[in-house]
């Protein structure tokens, strides 16, 4: 404590660029120390109002880690700062959000609970309508790099919990504490509902002998496989965050890279940016969790669809135009360091036809076709 204490208002001299877990008596400690150092800032011979410094969170200050003894690579974010001020017009605003949250959050941790950010948007609604109207809002002076930057401290921590959209199927047992063992095979096609809390997720026991971990975008997808059982077919974990994949789908993932080290994971996604960005996630992270991203990232290979896939099996008429939002994400794409020339390449040859094509154009061989797809790329080990 007494570090912190002697460092400046929010510790952004330490230049830790992660985020820590922490118990709630930690947080609300650092949530204290924060108030009183501004307070004697307020407060001291020549009165001032403290700067908030931030780490920047844009892809000029993110870098890459890269494991040297696995394939592991995430993003983190460098010792770039910008800074919220009271004074300036642009920012004073954000500066009083995070003071807002801060102040709700501390609330939330004394009385022990947990609440989604969508919950949190709806007090902050209420009790301070000046300076909250959008849930946009709420999320970036959170997970922005404001407030969990500040503090040094991941959302989770901050009593914030995920809202999980993600399920789970196939060769999986699962055991919450004190609770019956979930066998993940005969969930049907909706699967097993991944839970939003981070800390039941880490007490999760499992068990398995599959042989792969298939990440689906798509839920209906998703859907398809598990009510074709795949799994009987092809030993293997179906898992999917229904799109962009939320925080706890990511946990769960990264966790089961942990436990089964030996199980390789394959994304099956659409053929356009958005799916790859989609599948980079999982694999990397992203910049707006550089602080926290290498805990949720894992090695995702790239099983599907890629453009040999396109030009084999897709007819010209299943195709559909690139919208301005795709060509949007592939140009961020191709920016970005992190991304292997393989990817690259995959972009390029969708910005360069202008097409696009879904996972559900295979069902033009039968609807039966996609497990058969599925089994030849693994046992061709076809995959980025």
């Amino acid at each position: 404590m007494g570090e912190f204490c002697r460092s400046t208002i929010f510790f952004s001299d330490q230049h830790l660029c992660y985020a820590d877990i922490l118990p709630p008596s930690q947080v609300r400690a650092r949530i204290e120390v924060a108030v009183l150092n501004f307070l004697k800032a307020l407060s001291s011979n020549s009165p001032s109002i403290s700067d908030l410094s931030l780490i920047s969170r844009n892809s000029s200050n993110s870098r890459v880690s890269r494991g040297l003894l696995t394939g592991d690579s995430w993003i983190f974010l460098s010792h770039s700062f910008c800074m919220r001020s009271l004074t300036r017009e642009n920012s004073a605003k954000s500066f009083i959000r995070v003071w807002k949250v801060m102040e709700m959050c501390y609330q939330i941790l004394v009385q022990e609970k947990r609440v989604t950010q969508r919950e949190l948007y709806y007090k902050l609604l209420c009790d301070s309508p000046d300076y909250f109207t959008s849930q946009l809002q709420v999320n970036r002076t959170i997970q922005g790099t404001d407030l969990v930057a500040l503090l040094r401290c991941s959302r989770y921590s901050l009593g914030i919990m995920a809202s999980s959209r993600g399920a789970i199927a196939g060769r999986l047992l699962l055991q919450e504490p004190d609770k019956e063992v979930v066998d993940c095979s005969t969930c049907g096609s909706s699967g097993y509902a991944i839970s939003g809390d981070l800390e039941l997720l880490e007490k999760l026991t499992m068990e398995t002998d599959a042989r792969y971990i298939i990440m689906v975008e798509k839920h209906a997808i998703f859907q398809r496989l598990a009510e074709d059982r795949v799994f009987n077919q092809i030993p293997c974990i179906l898992i999917t965050a229904k799109g962009f994949p939320d925080i706890a789908t990511r946990f769960l993932l990264h966790r089961m890279c942990q436990m089964f080290p030996n199980l390789p994971v394959l994304g099956l996604v659409d053929w356009n940016p958005a799916g790859l960005a989609i599948l980079c996630t999982f694999k990397f992270g992203s910049i707006g969790m550089g602080l926290e991203a290498y805990r949720y990232a894992c090695n995702v290979k790239w099983l599907g669809l890629r453009k040999d896939d396109i030009n084999q099996l897709i007819p010209e008429e299943c195709l559909v135009h690139l919208k301005p939002r795709d060509l949007q994400i592939a140009k961020s794409l191709m920016s970005s360091e992190i991304l292997q020339d393989s990817y690259k390449e995959e972009v390029a040859a969708m910005v360069q036809s202008g097409r696009r094509a879904e996972i559900e154009a295979l069902y033009c061989h039968g609807y039966d076709y996609l497990v058969k797809f599925l089994a030849t790329k693994i046992v061709q080990a076809n995959y980025l």
